[in-house]
């Protein structure tokens, strides 16, 4: 540690071998040792002591739109990632919708890189997108660092990003297994989306019903065959059918190589408690019943879900219209993920050392970043949010650093308060009062 520049101590560290009292040494932005709590700190080093509030790897949420550029008066770099800052969040990786240019050529993720690099507070990262027409630029894209590629099964809600007919999916799958990439869905059958019933208003049990698990569990099952027949890796976006899950299961036994992610939203909020109107509560697909909710976390609690990610999906606050039908379908839930999931898993039973592990360890480990972010380790960066996990606090919308102060939280009183977040040994954000970006822009390495 004779060289460290910086030193945290903490009694609460969270390490991939357990939580420990222990004193992290930093030098040159990356983490060079964890130490005994009481080991002596170096001449020139500056100490951090943090007491008793956990040390924990700084967050990975691998599914965010920040919608910038073309879309910025929903969200954008300079907002979304201040946000994410004050909720633990370190790195996060960009869909390829719903900006304008979308991230579907090598052209349109450069426009995007450019937007992004003076206003990231934290690292970012980009997804390409897989379209009907597009696939002649998924190879080069892929050379040029996107870290997968999105593909939807249904509309996706804006005419720029087509889904994906069972051909075309055959297609994309079959060029990205090629050159070893990764093909991210949402799993929606538009066939069945069409065919069940449709009856706009405010009422939730309706926009629950034309949403059904059928839609999800057919297209799952889709690719699961494909996948299968390609040897191809696929990853199923924000799931929310738990009928889902034991198919998911047998196709891993068999070696299919498949992942599955869900959302805070899923596992903190229920369908029963949806107040008819209140569209803040719309996504796709939706949150759906209790009954549902304890398998989701049962299947956390087994690895058949792997991890957890926001989907964070703003939109302005006319698009939440009081009719689910036409409402923009999207939670914004970057700044309160950490404290939904950890309020919720408490009270589940599980320890933060699993929050973590869904929500930094297997989301770097699934964009291939698990030897840089996800843990508290000799070689990682120096990337770190400060919890007291004890404390709670009210959601008041007006708190938030999101663009768009709409929440389906607002009013719910959580456990854990962020009380700083350091990127790479320098703390961005603490008490709410934030540094200039310093964010990097992330590309895949291998």
């Amino acid at each position: 540690m004779s060289d460290a520049e910086l030193v945290l101590r903490s009694t609460r560290v969270i390490t991939p071998e357990g939580t420990r009292a222990a004193s992290v040494a930093v030098s040159d932005g990356t983490i060079t040792a964890v130490l005994p709590y009481d080991a002596p700190v170096p001449g020139g080093a500056r100490l951090e002591d943090l007491g008793d509030h956990v040390l924990l790897p700084g967050l990975v949420d691998t599914h965010v739109h920040v919608n910038d550029p073309g879309r910025t008066e929903w969200e954008g770099f300079w907002t979304a990632t201040r946000a994410a800052a004050a909720g633990g969040i370190t790195t996060l990786v960009d869909m390829p919708l719903n900006s304008l240019p979308p991230t579907t050529t090598v052209a349109h993720l450069r426009t995007k890189q450019q937007v992004a690099a003076d206003k990231a507070h934290i690292d970012v990262g980009f997804w390409g997108g897989a379209l009907p027409d597009n696939l002649k630029d998924l190879r080069p894209l892929h050379e040029a660092g996107v870290f997968g590629f999105k593909a939807f099964l249904s509309p996706s809600g804006v005419d720029e990003f087509p889904h994906l007919e069972q051909d075309a999916l055959a297609r994309a799958m079959a060029e990205i297994a090629a050159f070893g990439g990764l093909l991210i869905v949402h799993a929606e059958d538009p066939h069945l989306l069409a065919s069940a019933p449709q009856h706009p208003g405010p009422r939730y049990a309706d926009f629950l019903a034309s949403r059904p698990r059928d839609a999800e569990d057919t297209a799952i099952a889709r690719l699961i065959r494909e996948a299968k027949a390609l040897d191809a890796r696929v990853h199923v976006l924000h799931l929310s059918s738990s009928d889902a899950l034991p198919m998911i299961a047998e196709a891993r036994a068999e070696g299919v190589r498949i992942t599955v992610e869900t959302c805070p939203h899923y596992l903190t909020l229920t369908a029963e408690e949806v107040p008819d109107g209140a569209s803040e509560f719309k996504c796709c697909p939706p949150i759906r019943e209790a009954a549902n909710q304890d398998l989701l976390w049962q299947a956390l609690a087994d690895g058949t879900i792997d991890c957890v990610v926001t989907d964070h999906s703003p939109s302005t606050a006319d698009l939440k219209t009081d009719d689910f039908a036409t409402a923009w379908g999207g939670i914004s839930g970057l700044q309160l993920s950490l404290a939904a999931v950890w309020t919720e898993a408490r009270g589940r039973g599980h320890g933060l050392e699993d929050v973590v592990r869904w929500m930094s360890a297997r989301t770097a480990a699934l964009v291939g970043l698990d030897d840089r972010k996800g843990a508290i380790a000799a070689g990682r960066d120096a990337d770190f949010a400060v919890l007291a996990p004890d404390e709670t606090f009210t959601v008041d919308p007006a708190s938030l650093q999101h663009r768009n102060r709409v929440t389906a939280y607002a009013g719910r009183t959580l456990y854990g308060v962020v009380k700083s977040t350091w990127l790479r040994g320098q703390r961005i954000v603490a008490d709410g009062e934030f540094t200039e970006p310093k964010g990097w822009l992330l590309t895949r390495t291998h």
